[in-house]
């Protein structure tokens, strides 16, 4: 059914779409805002199409009406929303939906669920899942806020209920800072996923980030494919990812990776997501975080130690291709491999001079890693 993908998304995650899409012998569609006409990726797709014309580059990648316009325009049969931008609405979702288009990603339904961390938790209950203590989507008044965190205990973490990638978070270790720091991650929120729903949860201060990678299909079949190690972050960020957990026992990942299956069953989870989990080292008990219902920047060393290719398997499923066929790309559950160890790291562009903080400016040297073993994925740097 698909014959023609748009990608709505840019950079790194719109290159490697691209990648996946062609060697399936999809024809692909970039969009770009005005600001990166010159971007990498809108050359690597058969064609490219401007967005959200006027607006701020995350504005316009966050125009929903105008990228439908664009894929009604080209004619394409689906769209990948990669990660981030609108990879989580299911706004998107459902207007693709409407106009005929096939969504790459969960339904509208699993969207609202589990793409809405605070409803994600109920879910997980549910499930019986272990959930660290946290709160509902915070209303506006103050004295509320200040109550529930207080019911919490401090420390507590500012969470956006939407989006990911560490946008609208926050730690808070006193009262008196509760209320600057709420609005302050809900106005991160509100800029990078359009919606500035926040919520609070118990800060677990020594605490492994460990995650599982789970597929699921039509037929109802949830897979999944081990876990990822995510600890290594600064400001909320992952830096320094890997598959699988060094320090992790059988066990403990049979038991971890049977919680994520059974959440994302009783979800009725349909294709590629991650369950994400604190492990809590003074207490060697898991607990449930959130669900990212989309792709992840980590993907890469899940598929390097399963050799399972995530975003070839995320397009074919969406076309109704079952688990554990070859159609698929993703083998039997009991046939899925794990082989040695993958280490992610990501370059990122900071002032060192300035506390590291996130800057910009223009590549003057550049040399890719090469070597046997070494997979580099750039989206800008060229």
């Amino acid at each position: 059914m698909i014959k023609k993908l748009l990608i709505a998304n840019r950079s790194e995650i719109a290159i490697r779409i691209a990648r996946a899409a062609t060697e399936l012998d999809i024809k692909t569609v970039a969009i770009y805002a005005y600001q990166d006409r010159f971007a990498l990726h809108r050359f690597k797709a058969d064609e490219s199409y401007e967005v959200g014309h006027g607006k701020e580059p995350i504005k316009a990648y966050l125009d929903i009406d105008d990228i439908i316009r664009v894929a009604l325009e080209a004619k394409v049969d689906a769209i990948h929303p990669g990660y981030g931008f609108l990879s989580e609405s299911p706004e998107f979702a459902q207007a693709c939906a409407d106009h005929g288009i096939i969504f790459v990603g969960p339904t509208v339904d699993i969207l609202t669920s589990l793409g809405d961390k605070v409803q994600a938790r109920r879910l997980a209950k549910s499930a019986g899942v272990p959930m660290v203590p946290a709160t509902e989507a915070l209303p506006e008044d103050p004295e509320t806020i200040t109550k529930l965190a207080n019911e919490i205990g401090f420390p507590v973490m500012v969470k956006a209920s939407w989006g990911g990638g560490g946008r609208g978070m926050r730690m808070v270790f006193e009262a008196d800072k509760l209320l600057g720091e709420v609005a302050a991650a809900s106005r991160e929120a509100e800029a990078a996923f359009g919606k500035g729903d926040v919520f609070l949860e118990k800060l677990v201060q020594n605490a492994r980030h460990v995650e599982v990678q789970i597929f699921g299909d039509k037929s109802g079949q949830v897979f999944h494919l081990h876990e990822r190690d995510c600890s290594v972050q600064r400001r909320h960020q992952k830096v320094v990812e890997m598959a699988p957990a060094a320090w992790m026992g059988s066990e403990k990942r049979d038991e971890i990776t049977a919680a994520a299956v059974n959440l994302g069953k009783t979800a009725g989870y349909l294709n590629a997501g991650t369950v994400e989990f604190l492990y809590d080292v003074d207490d060697d008990e898991f607990y449930f975080i959130e669900v990212n219902p989309r792709v992840q920047v980590e993907h890469t060393v899940t598929e390097m130690i399963t050799g399972v290719d995530i975003v070839k398997a995320q397009i074919r499923i969406a076309d109704g291709s079952k688990l554990g066929t070859e159609a698929s790309g993703v083998p039997a559950q009991s046939e899925i491999p794990m082989n040695g160890h993958a280490v992610q790291c990501r370059i990122t562009t900071e002032d060192p001079e300035n506390g590291f903080v996130p800057d910009y400016g223009q590549i003057v040297a550049y040399r890719g890693a090469t070597g046997f073993g070494i997979r580099l994925d750039g989206g800008t740097a060229f």
